[in-house]
């Protein structure tokens, strides 16, 4: 049987006015390294542009450097910083945008 190693999650209800939300992305420990976090990020990107979402955003917090290599290469850009506490503890909160080519950018 096989096995769940990967899942992303777009939520596009407010993707007109806010741009759809990249809510969650994760894989196993057992297939990092092997290009399925990029193969990931693609594909929720490739499927925002088909549904013509005129951007993407995520929260994040720093610290999470092979996410954030994953979010830079995709071309999504540091927007926001702030201090926060929604994760156990205080982090360095960040806000990441990727305006999609050729549609107008969310807010």
């Amino acid at each position: 049987m096989g096995r769940l190693e990967g899942a992303i999650t777009i939520d596009g209800i407010h993707a007109e006015s806010q741009g759809a939300h990249l809510r969650w992305f994760i894989t196993s420990d057992r297939v990092r390294g092997y290009g399925i976090g990029h193969r990931l990020i693609n594909m929720a990107v490739d499927f925002c542009r088909g549904k013509k979402y005129p951007s993407i955003y995520l929260w994040t917090f720093e610290g999470l450097h092979a996410a954030r290599y994953l979010y830079d290469l995709a071309g999504f850009e540091l927007v926001e910083q702030r201090l926060g506490k929604e994760w156990g503890k205080e982090v360095n909160e960040q806000r990441m945008v990727l305006t999609i080519e050729g549609q107008a950018p969310s807010k």
